[in-house]
């Protein structure tokens, strides 16, 4: 048997690993599970995957956590500890889902000899690309791209050789403001921007994919694992959702992976290590689809996505940057601080207060969390400038 730890365990992500597992228990065992702070969540996936450990990182919540368990037998903890202990525990794959930069210090952490960690937690490469993969590479760690896009990538590559490539595609739904126009957005709601077409997702990645912010963070995490150049790396928009990533190769020829829009699959896929597994979802019917879309992503509309290729171009700190800007700027827009446009020009305005600093890039996960921590300071301070100078007139919060 596998033994599995689940980081992230409450999310989306960590809810459709939890139904693999639960799908194949003669193959795994689950080592732990951690969540944030819904004692309640974790214990019911902690008991649909007969975990041995559950830890939330809200220490608040340790003693709920607990009594969601009486009479399990799983015992449980809560705080920084306690998710270190699970982390800790012996696993050979451990599922980095846990969302933004507060996942950045467990999923280091869960870098271990033999181990395989299957990134779903984009943070990590994006913040701090160079030092993740050298440690992992230092250590033997197997880092197994999560998300569909860099999972469709990973696959299509076994058709031919890394030094062939000469250029990766991911592909990206358009988001809820696909054809919209930019008076609509600039009225935008929460709500509207959480309304995903194709996935289920937090909060936060939603407005992310609304912005297409989240493609420019990919076209990061792609350069990291894959090793590719800026300027080799491009994003397409896909409305239906099923290619996912598109490999070229020097001949002329391109390899996709295609795949009906379920995370349950490069879920599967990466649990597996090699091994098909079934993983619950139906089988891609093209003929019923009838056809396949694609277009340009327009960063005049989404200039986040053309940040985000500056960042990755600009090297350095700027992805550091460019990730705690965005993190603020979204929750700010959540909160019914500033509109859905105003998250660019937050944004933007941190990269080049950040330029102007010319950071290199981290060489340790600590390095990140400095920067991380300066920039979110900054962009507060921002924000409450703008907060005491009153709102726009006609912003909608609800």
């Amino acid at each position: 048997m596998t033994t599995v730890t689940v980081l992230g365990a409450t999310g989306s992500v960590g809810a459709s690993t939890a139904d693999v597992l639960s799908r194949h228990r003669d193959r795994f065992r689950v080592a732990a599970v951690v969540g944030g702070r819904d004692a309640s969540a974790l214990a019911r996936t902690a008991r649909a995957v007969r975990a041995e450990f559950a830890a939330l990182a809200d220490e608040r919540q340790a003693g709920a956590l607990k009594d969601a368990l009486a009479g399990t037998g799983i015992p449980s903890g809560g705080g920084e500890g306690a998710v270190l202990e699970a982390v800790n525990r012996p696993a050979e794959v451990v599922v980095a889902a846990i969302g933004g930069v507060a996942g950045l210090v467990p999923t280091h952490a869960a870098l271990k000899a033999g181990r395989s960690i299957a990134l779903a937690n984009k943070e990590s490469l994006v913040c701090a690309g160079e030092a993740f993969m050298t440690e992992a590479k230092r250590l033997g760690a197997r880092i197994l791209p999560l998300d569909s896009e860099h999972n469709a990538l990973q696959q299509a590559l076994g058709a031919g050789k890394t030094e062939d490539v000469v250029a990766m595609t991911i592909t990206a739904s358009g988001g809820p403001f696909r054809t919209a126009t930019r008076e609509k957005m600039a009225s935008a709601t929460p709500a509207e921007a959480c309304a995903h077409p194709t996935w289920s997702m937090g909060a936060k990645i939603n407005v992310d994919s609304a912005t297409l912010m989240n493609k420019g963070l990919e076209l990061v995490e792609a350069h990291h694992l894959f090793g590719l150049a800026p300027n080799q790396l491009d994003v397409l928009v896909h409305p239906q959702s099923i290619v996912h990533g598109l490999v070229h190769w020097r001949d002329g020829g391109v390899t996709a992976g295609l795949a009906v829009p379920d995370m349950r699959i490069p879920i599967a896929q990466c649990l597996g290590l090699g091994a098909r597994l079934p993983a619950g979802g139906g089988r891609l019917d093209l003929a019923a689809i009838g056809q396949l879309t694609f277009e340009r992503a327009d960063e005049e509309r989404f200039p986040c996505l053309a940040l985000a290729r500056a960042a990755l171009r600009d090297g350095g700190a700027m992805p550091t940057i460019l990730n705690a800007a965005n993190e603020v700027a979204v929750a700010a827009f959540l909160a019914g601080r500033i509109g859905f446009l105003e998250i660019a020009g937050v944004v933007e305005n941190a990269c080049r207060w950040g330029a102007a600093r010319n950071w290199k890039a981290p060489s340790s996960i600590e390095e990140a969390l400095a920067i991380d921590r300066e920039v979110r300071h900054r962009c507060s301070d921002e924000l409450a400038r703008r907060s005491f100078a009153g709102p726009e007139p006609g912003r909608r919060t609800a």
